[in-house]
């Protein structure tokens, strides 16, 4: 094709010659052109269903003729593979006109693609398309990751070790209690992304520019051929639902945020310090300049999504927050925040594999549970049960003797001693012995004391897996379920093309 006849098109997807009489200037071209098409070249493949299904259901209609609507059916099919002859450019618009100019080098029937349509509905509804493909994806891999902290936490249940606040020795625990701790935001997140994928699962097709259009479009007909659950009913917010960008962007930082808050634990106890796990090699980084560094990168990138997501978050919101009808709240989110969920679903797979090839070292945290009055809570709760106290003076005597004796492991101290700080701190003589010291000072015997919902005791424990175990098995079964169904209608849609096409 010569460069003339290039040019020509060009100016004829451009609408050159009619309100505007001159090309868009070579700045406005790579800057602000270039800048909008990098976003959008994900949607390519949208996009194209989003045309098939126009084309398929305004032909029905009579609103394009039949032997046009073929024609077009033809070529948006050829298109739709993605030929090496298909080359978007920024001084073809966007990924919408670079289409539009490709269709027209080969059929004149591209006059009828955008008949009572909007250029804007048609990225607009890709865009919808390829967030609810992503959200599926995303929610497969949280499933994953799901799996992998129930499946931790149930081969770690009864592995000891001291909970932190502070980054303090507080209470004993177990690996697996504690990992629980994540998987129940984790399945919040599965909660809140089923209730944005019914939101996303409605089609803004068929709207006309904001407000309808005098020329059928049909937009049941068009929601049922894309596998829509229904149509957003209000044609004007259809193109301008900013709020579910937000939602969507809130979702992916409360999901990445919480596999951070973990990652940066880890990270702490895989040093030398704490010395409670440590990282395969393959998700460490050596240092270049220090030999004895495993440095646990993994982790660190995890921590780096969270703080990505939080800026998106900000933008997303920003970029909402205009007049209504502007396009400028959604040309940065059609690229940046699929790719944020790209980002979020990456480093999910990556906690998941992480976490499977983690070591903990379970002597080491056995030992620390001893060395830093992490039973403190127990003593003082025993002190309640065994002694009349009450729990507020049984608090004191357990802080004098914690200040008495720093590291109780290490020193003999028995129940004389804390009846004699007993009378010398509450002014109060109690009777303990030495076989309920040690009952309230064992681990073991801590742990399976916190018996009700929650606890840490193995009967708790347990059913908070199976609960767990539970609730993802219905999140994995609908997923599937919406998987198969939006594949089968993407297969519905192509082969409903082609049957036109061999009439």
């Amino acid at each position: 094709m010569s460069e003339e006849v290039a040019g020509a098109i060009q100016k004829q997807v451009l609408e050159i010659g009619t309100r505007l009489t001159s090309s868009p200037s070579e700045c406005l071209i790579e800057s602000a052109f270039a800048w909008e098409l990098s976003h959008q070249q994900h949607l390519f493949e949208a996009v194209g269903l989003v045309d098939l299904a126009h084309t398929i259901s305004t032909m029905e209609l009579g609103t394009i003729p039949r032997q046009q609507g073929i024609e077009l059916l033809r070529f948006l099919l050829a298109l739709q593979d993605k030929p090496d002859s298909f080359k978007a450019i920024p001084a073809g618009g966007d990924i919408y006109t670079n289409r539009e100019a490709w269709l027209a080098e080969r059929t004149g029937a591209v006059k009828w693609l955008g008949a009572g349509r909007a250029r804007r509905e048609a990225i607009t509804s890709a865009f919808v398309l390829d967030v609810r493909q992503r959200l599926l994806t995303l929610s497969e891999t949280l499933i994953m990751l799901a799996e992998t902290f129930i499946n931790r936490a149930e081969n770690d249940k009864n592995t000891l070790m001291p909970d932190y606040t502070y980054l303090q020795a507080a209470q004993p625990t177990t690996f697996g209690h504690y990992l629980l701790g994540f998987t129940y935001p984790l399945l919040r997140d599965l909660a809140r992304l089923d209730c944005l994928l019914e939101k996303v699962n409605r089609s803004p097709m068929g709207c006309g520019s904001t407000n309808g259009s005098r020329l059928p479009q049909g937009r049941e007909q068009l929601a049922e051929l894309l596998g829509f659950a229904d149509i957003i009913p209000h044609a004007r917010d259809a193109m301008w639902q900013a709020d579910l960008s937000i939602e969507n962007s809130a979702l992916l930082t409360a999901c990445i945020v919480n596999l951070s808050r973990l990652a940066e634990d880890l990270q702490i106890f895989s040093t030398q310090e704490f010395a409670l796990v440590e990282l395969d090699d393959q998700h460490a980084r050596a240092s270049k300049i220090m030999p004895q560094k495993k440095n646990p990168f993994a982790l660190t990138h995890i921590r780096a999504i969270a703080n990505k997501m939080i800026g998106l978050t900000a933008s997303v919101c920003a970029s909402a927050r205009t007049p209504s009808g502007q396009p400028d709240n959604r040309l940065m989110i059609y690229g940046e925040l699929p790719e944020g969920m790209q980002l979020v679903e990456q480093a999910a797979a990556l906690m998941s594999e992480t976490l499977q090839r983690l070591s903990f070292k379970s002597d080491r945290a056995y030992a620390l549970i001893g060395s830093g009055w992490a039973l403190a809570t127990d003593l003082a709760e025993a002190l309640v049960q065994y002694c009349d106290l009450d729990f507020r003076s049984a608090h004191q005597l357990v802080a004098s003797l914690v200040r008495e004796y720093p590291a109780h492991s290490d020193l003999k101290m028995d129940a004389d001693a804390v009846m004699r700080m007993s009378e010398k701190v509450l002014g109060k003589t109690i009777s303990l012995t030495d076989a309920q010291l040690k009952s309230a000072l064992t681990p073991e015997e801590a742990i399976q004391q916190r018996k009700e919902a929650g606890g840490t005791a193995s009967a708790s424990l347990d059913a908070m897996l199976a609960d767990c175990r539970q609730q993802l098995n219905m999140f994995r079964e609908k997923n599937q379920a919406n998987k198969t169904f939006f594949e089968n209608k993407r297969h519905s849609l192509l082969q409903r093309s082609e049957s036109y096409i061999r009439t």
